[in-house]
């Protein structure tokens, strides 16, 4: 311990030396001097979609023979097979930015103030809780030794690590969820693809500025409320919800961009890529591969995933009978 803290539990409370706050946080009540997170959480994943559509632009357009062995189609391919026009997807896009933004002034609260005695008291209330949770488990006398050994250290580990982490991914798992049950049911539902996500499907071959070229109703439903819901589920922060916010939006880019790199981080982290997606937008594999964005375990245990391999094998089946 330290000078300041005799032991970790003290009665019914707990002594925890002073906050260390790690690298990627600031006590600054905003990122950027006069701008409200709030205000960054709306506009980062508008930015991040527009940069990241005119990377993969510049890509499209560079002549770089050394991308062809990464290209999933042709060049020609988007303009002899789509069915919707550059303008029109542009057109869609903008209007949910629009809307996600509207939505999201609605739906984002004031972040509370952020200062260095908000973060000791929120500790000493984990390291409370910490107490309870390791005596229940491991009883008074191993659980007393747990504690003082490494009570501030694991406090400090959990509330600046543990938990938003764990926040972070049961987010995504949400909207993964969300998104893959209403996903398959606009696929299964005769009257909802037909008039709802047959929009998106205009789209054969996918570019990055077309991943959220949707119906209004399902860019509503699918994105902006799932997202939504995740974010509330998951008691996210401001400052978490700006990072998932970000990846969420880079993340069903890059799964439209057309490309399958061995070097793009989105496409390592996840096999629910680029080139996974790409089947679902094929004829072969539109009643397949539902999950999007993060994972594909739902796929998985569903019995709706489909691989290069599995497309491969009734292929040559095909030519055997």
């Amino acid at each position: 311990m330290n000078s300041s803290c005799p032991a970790f539990v003290i009665g019914k409370t707990v002594c925890l030396p002073l906050i260390r706050i790690p690298f990627y946080f600031s006590l600054r009540q905003s990122i950027f001097d006069d701008i409200p997170d709030t205000y960054v959480a709306l506009a980062a994943p508008v930015l991040t979609f527009w940069l990241m559509s005119l990377m993969f632009h510049c890509l499209d357009i560079s002549n770089w023979q050394w991308l062809n062995k990464y290209r999933i189609h042709e060049s020609e391919e988007v303009k002899s097979k789509n069915l919707a026009t550059p303008w029109e997807v542009a057109r869609a896009v903008i209007f949910q930015n629009v809307s996600q933004t509207v939505v999201g002034l609605v739906w984002l609260t004031k972040s509370p103030e952020i200062s260095a005695a908000r973060c000791q008291s929120e500790m000493e209330a984990l390291g409370r809780t910490m107490v309870l949770v390791v005596r229940c488990l491991f009883g008074e006398e191993i659980g007393m030794k747990i504690l003082e050994l490494w009570g501030p250290e694991m406090t400090h580990w959990l509330y600046w690590w543990g938990i938003p982490a764990a926040q972070i991914l049961f987010a995504l798992f949400v909207l993964d969820t969300w998104q893959y049950f209403l996903h398959r049911l606009m696929h299964t539902n005769q009257y909802l693809y037909q008039k709802i996500h047959s929009v998106h499907h205009e789209l054969c071959v996918p570019y990055a500025f077309g991943a959220f070229y949707n119906h209004p109703f399902e860019g509503f439903l699918l994105d902006t409320l799932g997202i939504a819901i995740a974010e509330r589920v998951a008691c996210l922060s401001i400052r978490q919800v700006i990072f998932f916010f970000m990846y969420s939006t880079g993340k069903g880019v890059d799964d439209h961009c057309g490309y399958s790199f061995p070097f793009d981080p989105f496409q390592i982290i996840s096999g629910n890529n680029s080139d996974y997606h790409d089947i679902h937008h094929q004829a072969i594999g539109i009643k397949s591969n539902f999950s999007q964005p993060f994972f594909v375990h739902w796929d998985v245990l569903l019995g709706t995933r489909m691989t290069r391999k599995d497309i491969q094998e009734r292929r040559e089946k095909v030519k055997t009978t």
